[in-house]
């Protein structure tokens, strides 16, 4: 514990100076330097951010922060009167100065308007912690930096730098605390929130501990990211129920645009940041996240109970759809997600023409506002050409438990 390690350092200073005599001045001198040098590290240390801001942080948007003083309560107590911790914000270059510099460097600029941005130091007398909390910090403004060729503004990353300085009681030491917050992305409208969320979800996943502000890989492997898209759906959607093999196969053909290789062919893949959230899909007018995040929304608000059920496919092609139903008997059908449009799910199902032939039909897909006004479960139950969840389950065996209690109510 950090209050075992001072005590044990002020217990060494004190014996160091019970025998100053006979050490002689110029070694006292060096002892007492490197012991403040000790302190001082230790105690830099044990400043941490305890309640980080939003990842993805909107301009004139109330947030709440706080951070934490390991040693305040030991180090602190005799303070006449409580430090002050400040908020500013800082550029990804002015984060990666701090961190060269080991933070022994002070800001010389925010590169934005935090209002609200001082808040006092204290211990609670209830628990004991020593904190400085943010409850009604609002970022005004935000200066941009240059942006490296095509880099848009929701790949900048910033963070919030929280500092103070404090005189330690008893060495009556001067230190200067600072820590950075995790990257942030700052945006003005909330058209942009989809893609700094791209950023921050990049950035979170792929970038190692020890690393220079905000350093993060171009490429990663294609096994990492399913990885990611699977925890990222699983936490989003609040479900146990994860993707599955066949899901991991249909997103790899996607985001790299190919229906030629095998599933063990894209496990020794990498895929850029550019396939995830820069490059539009061929023939669309989103990228990858955009459409992954669309299906994460609609799953969240209208489809969970339906997906943690397994009653939803999902991620599967138009054409490989056609070629499950194809066989089956008429009114077999399946639930996807729309390729052509953001945030849509769609039935499939087969129908045979007089000539026996069979014919798989999809449905316009729904939206959430779609299942808003009346749920998927009394949808699949209104269409009477849908008779067995593929592969023969019957619907009102598989849905019934979805179906709303009274027929014609809303969904």
């Amino acid at each position: 514990r950090c209050e075992n390690l001072v005590e044990v350092h002020f217990q060494l200073q004190q014996q160091v100076m019970a025998a100053s005599t006979e050490l002689g001045p110029e070694l006292l001198s060096r002892l007492l330097e490197r012991f403040n040098e000790v302190l001082s590290s230790l105690v830099k240390s044990s400043f941490l951010v305890e309640k980080q801001p939003p990842q993805v942080l909107k301009t004139q948007t109330k947030f709440q922060a706080s951070v934490r003083f390991l040693l305040g309560p030991r180090l602190l107590k005799a303070a006449p009167k409580p430090y002050m911790v400040r908020a500013d914000m800082v550029t990804e270059k002015q984060a990666r100065e701090l961190e060269l510099s080991n933070y022994s460097n002070t800001l010389s600029e925010s590169t934005g308007e935090i209002v609200h941005n001082m808040v006092a130091l204290e211990t609670n007398p209830t628990s004991g912690n020593c904190c400085a909390n943010f409850k009604n910090v609002l970022l005004k403004k935000i200066k941009r930096c240059e942006r490296k060729g095509s880099e848009s503004v929701t790949e900048e990353k910033c963070a919030v730098l929280f500092s103070t300085n404090v005189t330690l009681t008893p060495s009556n030491v001067s230190i200067h605390l600072q820590v950075l917050s995790l990257p942030i992305v700052v945006i003005v409208h909330g058209n942009q929130d989809n893609n700094a969320k791209a950023t921050v979800l990049w950035d979170n996943a792929f970038s190692d501990i020890d690393r220079v502000p905000f350093v993060v890989a171009e490429r990663v492997p294609w096994d990492k990211m399913c990885d990611t898209l699977n925890l990222k759906f699983m936490a989003e959607v609040q479900t146990t129920k994860g993707l599955l093999k066949e899901h991991y196969f249909f997103l790899a053909q996607k985001i790299f645009n190919d229906h030629s290789a095998s599933p063990e062919d894209f496990q020794s893949r990498h895929v850029s940041w550019a396939q995830f959230n820069k490059e539009i899909l061929p023939g669309r007018g989103f990228t990858f996240w955009q459409w992954f995040d669309g299906v994460l929304d609609l799953t969240k608000r209208c489809l969970k109970s339906y997906w943690s059920d397994r009653l939803i496919m999902g991620f599967i092609s138009k054409q490989y759809v056609c070629k499950l139903l194809s066989m089956q008997p008429d009114g077999t059908f399946l639930l996807r997600f729309s390729d052509s449009e953001i945030g849509g799910v769609t039935i499939a199902y087969v129908m045979r023409g007089k000539d026996g032939s069979s014919q798989v039909e999809n449905i316009q897909p729904f939206s959430a506002k779609d299942l808003s006004i009346r749920s998927l479960g009394d949808r699949i139950r209104d269409l009477g050409q849908l008779r067995n969840l593929y592969p023969n389950i019957p619907k009102d065996q598989a849905f019934g438990s979805h179906y709303n209690s009274e027929w014609g109510g809303p969904g």
